[in-house]
């Protein structure tokens, strides 16, 4: 785990100093350096496409920008943070005065020493961002306001991954990775499905994957909007899915359900929270937050929820800010989220159902030394389960549901249902 821990959180520094947005090279070289760890698809999607009620904004990139004053002493530079540009910024070259500059500023005076993180997508503009006490520290003067930026026709890039498992149906995990210089939001989703992608394409090479995976790497909103427009066709075989956002972060862990609200994903993340016996919050579907919302709408009303720690916004005063940055977020919290994820799959992988090959009345399990594993101290199954395990495999019963009804950890019911199946007692129903 503290292994894992690490090389998440070694991915991140690299990571971290790329200023990224909805579009432009700054996705594009945070998507060639997650394709040196996974084998990721790149797609350009051009600018003036139409998807649904949206249309693929003009590509955004940025070399320099800086506001110097009449000593030539750079007060705000991006060079140093590039959350100090307003993203999206359109260039100017100009000087003025401080009355007409401050316009065009932005700070977080009740946090006095970090830096907003704001966007202008879809409404040229042009800003700087930078700490309230900076803010009050600029005098009178004439400054050289400069933003090195260009806002050209161009492409979305967004990145895909699929690894082809012995079913059709999908399970879908999303992240994306428009923003800058911040880490728990959402640094953190894009490391920690880069490394959880890594274990099921291992996985996938002994074989014994159950569902095929698909993992998205894309622009938050228009990201997610472009990518169901295009793949429309593949909505019926998505079984379930996450959105990853806020992973890395000190807070409990969160579910944010889907709009169906009892989908299996539901049920299955639950279950895997219920089982940890860590604190952990549920919480009802909403339609803001993160690229569940477009994953839920009502046209698709897809089975994806959002596993997080603390959730975006007021759970975190770091949101948004220079201080959502390698300090707030740690590798210890990164590897616990990712073992999380890691419970889920492998619920979904092994939520089968069963048909009882002995089903009047209880079949004799002493004279097929399932006894002698009760009560032995290794490798122990619990007696209830089996008991379990036996009564509800009619064929519409899955383990998960199983272990729901008896309120006992699924681990123990899978352990249970491998224990009946050497003894001949259960067979997977393959038709369910």
């Amino acid at each position: 785990m503290e292994n894992l821990g690490t090389e998440m959180y070694s991915l991140m520094k690299k990571l971290f100093p790329i200023c990224r947005s909805i579009t432009g090279d700054g996705v594009r070289k945070t998507l060639k350096i997650l394709q040196e760890e996974i084998n990721l698809e790149i797609h350009e999607v051009p600018t003036g496409t139409q998807v649904f009620d949206w249309t693929i904004p003009k590509e955004w990139n940025i070399n320099d920008a800086y506001v110097k004053n009449s000593q030539g002493e750079k007060v705000i530079d991006f060079k140093k943070s590039n959350l100090h540009v307003l993203n999206y910024s359109t260039p100017i070259n100009k000087k003025m005065q401080l009355e007409e500059l401050k316009k065009n500023l932005h700070t977080i005076p009740e946090h006095p020493n970090w830096i907003p993180y704001l966007t202008s997508y879809y409404k040229e503009n042009w800003g700087f961002c930078l700490s309230h006490n900076k803010y009050l520290q600029l005098t009178e003067d004439t400054y050289e306001v400069v933003i090195d930026s260009t806002l050209n026709d161009g492409h979305l890039t967004y990145g895909e991954l699929f690894v082809k498992g012995n079913s059709q149906e999908e399970i879908l995990f999303s992240c994306y990775v428009c923003h800058p210089s911040m880490c728990n939001d959402n640094l953190s989703g894009v490391v920690l499905l880069t490394a959880l992608a890594k274990m099921i394409i291992n996985k996938s090479k002994e074989g014994n994957l159950r569902y095929s995976y698909r993992f998205l790497f894309i622009p938050e909103t228009i990201g997610a909007i472009t990518w169901l427009a295009r793949n429309e066709e593949k909505m019926d075989l998505i079984k379930a899915g996450l959105v990853a956002t806020c992973a890395g972060d000190p807070g409990i862990v969160h579910y944010k359900k889907s709009r169906i609200g009892e989908a299996l994903i539901d049920r299955a993340v639950q279950k895997v929270l219920t089982d940890s016996e860590k604190s952990h919050k549920v919480i009802d579907f909403f339609p803001s937050g993160s690229d569940e919302r477009q994953f839920c709408s009502p046209g698709f009303n897809l089975p994806m929820g959002s596993l997080m720690r603390s959730p975006y916004g007021k759970y975190f005063p770091e949101y948004h800010t220079s201080a959502d940055n390698l300090e707030f977020v740690q590798a210890k919290f990164l590897a616990d989220s990712q073992q999380v994820y890691e419970q889920v799959v492998y619920t979904l992988e092994h939520n089968k159902t069963y048909v009882n090959l002995n089903p009047k009345c209880e079949p004799q399990l002493g004279k097929r030394g399932l006894y002698n594993q009760l009560g032995g101290q290794r490798n122990k199954i619990d007696h209830m389960a089996i008991m379990w395990v036996l009564n509800m495999s009619d064929g519409t019963n899955s383990l998960l549901e199983i272990s729901l009804k008896a309120n006992i950890k699924f681990i123990e019911v899978k352990l249970a249902a491998d224990a009946l199946i050497k003894c001949n007692l259960l067979k997977e129903n393959v038709e369910a």
